[in-house]
């Protein structure tokens, strides 16, 4: 469906852990280099440090949205509110396509894997994860959301025009 999909999809499949897939997908619109997306986002795969909580690809989502259109002023509290707003419209359209944003959820596992050893990636790994649609899908719903933000950016400057 998109190519910055494909690309995560095709990141987590080279061997990049889940946040790493989504943010490096979008480094032509962060400004940042492959290595330095890699870096920010490589605690943040298997559900924070593998402790399978919210699920990694969304994580990197989160941490994309941000530097694209995130705040960073400590005391503007609008810019602030609408920053939180655009990260739980992201949780909510993966919630909606995939029932949870809870990695262990996602893997269908009862309770938290406690080991923080990552698992090899072989055949039968991929086989039972859910992993390269979900990086896809977060780069999917992340790109939607962008591309909706800009044509609202354009009904509001065509709007302030004509008033």
């Amino acid at each position: 469906m998109s190519e910055r999909g494909d690309k995560a999809q095709q990141l987590f499949l080279s061997g990049y852990n889940c946040a790493q897939s989504v943010l490096i997908a979008f480094c032509d619109l962060t400004g940042l280099d492959e290595k330095t997306s890699a870096l920010i986002a490589s605690g943040f795969g298997g559900g924070m440090g593998r402790m399978r909580e919210v699920c990694g690809t969304l994580c990197g989502a989160f941490m994309a949205a941000g530097i694209i259109n995130g705040y960073y002023k400590p005391g503007d509290f609008d810019e602030k509110a609408r920053t939180y707003k655009m990260i739980q419209e992201l949780a909510a359209r993966f919630k909606e396509q995939n029932g949870s944003i809870i990695c262990r959820e996602l893997l269908g596992l009862k309770v938290a894997d406690t080991s923080y050893i990552p698992e090899k990636r072989t055949p039968e790994y991929y086989k039972k994860r859910p992993c390269p649609l979900l990086a896809k899908q977060s780069a999917e719903i992340l790109e939607e959301f962008l591309q909706d933000l800009s044509a609202d950016d354009t009904a509001v400057h065509n709007d302030i025009q004509k008033g």
